[in-house]
């Protein structure tokens, strides 16, 4: 039986839980969530109910972050896991102070008492150092640090992208270019129906995915 992976395609985690999972390729029963419509099951499984969760035949896994190293300690053959210890800080930064000041610039009307435009500068000073880190890729070769912190980097550049484009961040830019062309991008972002009870399994990765 394969592990049931609980998504949401436009999630930020859930992509790059998706892309070490496609990498890997470790497949998983997919059941795409509607989150303002979450299914009984769902919340029963996820400790926190939220997207990604993967259960396996030993463990429930809550955490994106977990479910990638979970996929990738089982099969890495691009090296992702061979990073610098540096990596971790970079995914330390973006989980904690940059996803904060993501979603209040993104989602201003939730948050009416926080000053936007600090949190715009705050979000731009750590994009402005990850472009004067990036050469090409955060540390010269694809690794666990790039693909955990893409997916977000997407979700800010979206919120205004004019703006984001008109950065002085060329290498931040060429970075998300060149991930939002990829074939690695484009095989974990398929459209899956909402999950009910009793359909027929969707196996992800698909068999065509590029590994």
């Amino acid at each position: 039986m394969h592990p049931i992976l609980w998504s949401f395609r436009r999630c930020p985690y859930a992509i790059r839980a998706r892309l070490a999972l496609a990498a890997s390729g470790q497949r998983v029963a997919l059941r795409e969530v509607v989150l303002r419509d979450k299914p009984a099951e769902f919340r029963a499984t996820s400790p926190s109910a939220t997207v990604p969760c993967l259960v396996t035949s030993e463990q429930v896994i809550d955490e994106s972050l977990d479910i990638m190293r979970w996929a990738l300690a089982r099969h890495d053959p691009h090296g992702w896991l061979d990073m610098p210890a540096a990596g971790w800080d970079w995914i330390a930064r973006n989980d904690g102070p940059f996803k904060h000041a993501l979603d209040r610039c993104k989602y201003a009307s939730r948050y009416p008492q926080e000053d936007r435009t600090q949190h715009l500068a705050d979000a731009a000073a750590y994009l402005a150092e990850l472009d004067a880190q990036i050469d090409t890729w955060i540390f010269g070769r694809p690794t666990l640090a790039d693909f955990a912190l893409l997916p977000f980097v997407r979700q800010f550049a979206f919120i205004d992208k004019p703006w984001f484009d008109a950065q002085p961040w060329p290498d931040l830019q060429d970075w998300l270019a060149r991930f939002l062309a990829s074939t690695e991008f484009g095989a974990v972002m398929g459209k899956y129906p909402q999950w009910v009870a009793g359909q027929d399994i969707c196996l992800f990765p698909p068999d065509d995915t590029p590994r």
